[in-house]
């Protein structure tokens, strides 16, 4: 059962009046359905608006659960009522009303797709970001919109005008046939070799999946899509699982050696990160923000915990991470010589809350990148590399379920996909019968 109308014509008589070209007139005037369900009073979600407009009045619903949207699309629908009349109309927002087929309002394009998204997600949520991002990168290569090295440009409005043309393209475009052209496309550029092969199918699935997760029934259950709308992720078609086991392929005592004789004293910022992801498992990110409260001398541990500055990657990030007495001493050391509240010192400032990935210790970590690289460390993320093996450490010494406590993840599970829980030698012993 749905509120009457006297009830509403009620609360908008209440409201405070404002002009009709003001913003703020439509934001009193969108309202949300209240439907009785069971003896209870639930509350629709999205947002709709009562028109009256030459003896006629219409109810229009604005396909979307955020308010300042919706109060937006409703000044739209009464400025083109004003000019063009109802006919009209209608037969743009509303078409069953004027016969002429299914409704349309509601998200059209890749960008009214994506704020509606951001709308309906806190805006702290970082991986919603890296989702959108994902979802936008395939939308590019598909209608060949990459663009030049302008898309980088943030200040001069290259960015902007990147975006723009991507979230112009209509949604109904974008077919599940698009989707699987554009996965075969991605494996072919890249080189024949077993191992790029191996690296772009994991890429490819990484990116899909994230690009994906943006059409969970969860987030369409706030997201009101033109009619018959089908997912282009639908009966999406991955490669199949690739191992990622890690396999050590660099000489850790003499990596260790050469950073301490050719870091700790000329480079000890470098150095400080390369010690907390080898010898205490920190993401990049935490490294970032770590603070110098964060350690216990005491008790030899190191606190992973949300702060002011360091958002964790979830929540089974937060842990304690165990040091050994050598490192502890080794920034203790550090601490008495700090100059502010980071263990790694940077000229850049932290932008507290910001959903883009914003590293304090950019040219730090760029630096140390290729000084890892110089050293013998493989992969596109080195410093991520030290992290993995750390976990291999860490599973070759005490098993998979102490790796996974220091490493923090979610379940032992995603541990065993990186680390083979093996702390002897595993032979039949028959080799013996070959000696002489």
């Amino acid at each position: 059962m749905f509120e009457s109308d006297d009830q509403l014509l009620t609360k908008r008589s209440q409201a405070p009046k404002h002009a009709r070209s003001d913003i703020r007139y439509w934001q009193e005037a969108v309202f949300q359905r209240v439907r009785k369900r069971k003896g209870q009073k639930q509350r629709g979600k999205l947002f709709s608006v009562q028109l009256q407009f030459g003896g006629r009045r219409e109810e229009f619903n604005l396909g979307t659960a955020n308010k300042a949207q919706a109060a937006s699309r409703a000044r739209e629908i009464f400025e083109q009522l004003k000019v063009n009349g109802w006919a009209a109309t209608l037969s743009k927002f509303k078409p069953q009303s004027a016969g002429t087929g299914p409704a349309q309002i509601g998200v059209r394009t890749v960008g009214e797709f994506v704020h509606a998204i951001e709308a309906t997600t806190p805006s702290a949520n970082r991986t919603i970001t890296e989702y959108i991002r994902r979802f936008r990168k395939i939308v590019a290569d598909i209608f060949e919109l990459d663009g030049d090295n302008s898309k980088f440009d943030y200040h001069a409005g290259g960015r902007k005008e990147w975006l723009r043309k991507i979230d112009a393209v209509e949604l109904e475009t974008l077919t599940p046939a698009l989707i699987q052209a554009w996965r075969i496309g991605y494996l072919n550029k890249s080189a024949k070799s077993p191992a790029a092969q191996r690296a772009a199918k994991i890429a490819v699935n990484s990116t899909l999946r994230q690009a994906r997760s943006l059409f969970s029934p969860k987030r369409l259950d706030y997201v009101q899509l033109p009619e018959g709308f089908r997912s282009p992720f639908d009966g999406l078609k991955l490669e199949a699982r690739q191992s990622m086991r890690y396999r050590g392929s660099f000489d850790v005592p003499k990596l260790i050696a050469d950073a301490r004789g050719e870091l700790a004293q000329a480079d000890p910022e470098l150095f400080k990160a390369l010690l907390l992801a080898l010898m205490a498992g920190l993401r990049r990110g935490e490294i970032d923000r770590l603070e110098w409260n964060a350690f216990d001398w005491q008790n030899l541990i190191l606190h992973v915990q949300i702060t002011e500055h360091l958002a964790v990657k979830s929540q089974d990030s937060i842990g304690d991470v165990d040091l050994d007495p050598e490192v502890a001493a080794i920034f203790k050391e550090f601490y008495t010589q700090r100059t502010g509240t980071f263990v790694i010192e940077s000229d850049l400032s932290a932008k507290a809350g910001a959903t883009y990935l914003n590293y304090r210790c950019r040219p730090i970590f760029k630096a140390l990148a290729a000084w890892l690289r110089k050293h013998g460390v493989p992969g596109l993320r080195p410093l991520h590399t030290l992290r993995k093996e750390f976990g291999s450490q860490i599973c070759d010494r005490h098993g998979i379920y102490a790796a996974s406590r220091a490493l923090r993840h979610a379940d032992v599970s995603i541990t065993s996909m990186h680390y083979l829980d093996k702390r002897s030698r595993a032979t039949t012993g028959l080799g013996g019968l070959l000696a002489s």
